[in-house]
């Protein structure tokens, strides 16, 4: 059992690093390498458990959609309305010190990604406005809601400021 628990710590700690890196510098801002040094394992201890940068990539997408739309989803549950609740998760970033949205980071770039990871990103964007739809927004709310987050992330990180995403997100509601 603790063989399973070191992977599984392994795999967690080289998902965080590239999480990091990806929303520092987006698809290209990561290598194996660098990945392996932030974590302190070998660059083959990687391609053990993701094959290749894709599916690193894609996996890290994965694992952020699902942490973002839960954090929203627990936001409506303790009372906030669902708007407030996704501005919160975005807010959250900034304040964690992370620089984007990491979807929004590799949407940039979304023609240049493997299909697994453009995937990954679409069906972030997607998740995105069926919870905004499901929380009581019409589709064409949500699309503006999730497209203004996405923007004051980018705003607030560029200048280093993250009072531009308050202000620029005030309105939302």
């Amino acid at each position: 059992m603790a063989d399973w628990k070191a992977m599984t710590d392994t795999v967690e700690a080289i998902m965080d690093a590239t999480e990091r890196r990806i929303r520092e510098a987006g698809y290209s801002g990561f290598s194996f390498r660098e990945v392996a040094a932030d974590v302190g394992v070998k660059s083959a201890s990687i391609y053990y458990h993701f094959p290749t940068k894709s599916a690193l990539a894609a996996a890290v997408a994965r694992r952020y959609n699902q942490r973002v739309v839960a954090a929203a989803d627990a936001g409506v549950a303790a009372g906030q309305n669902v708007v407030q609740a996704w501005r919160a998760v975005f807010r959250s970033a900034l304040d964690d010190g992370a620089k984007m949205c990491l979807c929004g980071s590799l949407g940039a770039t979304v023609p240049d990604l493997a299909p697994d990871v453009a995937h990954e990103v679409r069906q972030f964007f997607q998740a995105g406005i069926a919870s905004l739809v499901a929380g009581g927004l019409t589709e064409q709310r949500a699309t503006q809601v999730l497209a203004t987050l996405e923007g004051a992330i980018l705003m607030a990180s560029a200048q280093g400021d993250p009072t531009l995403f308050d202000r620029a997100t005030e309105a939302l509601g």
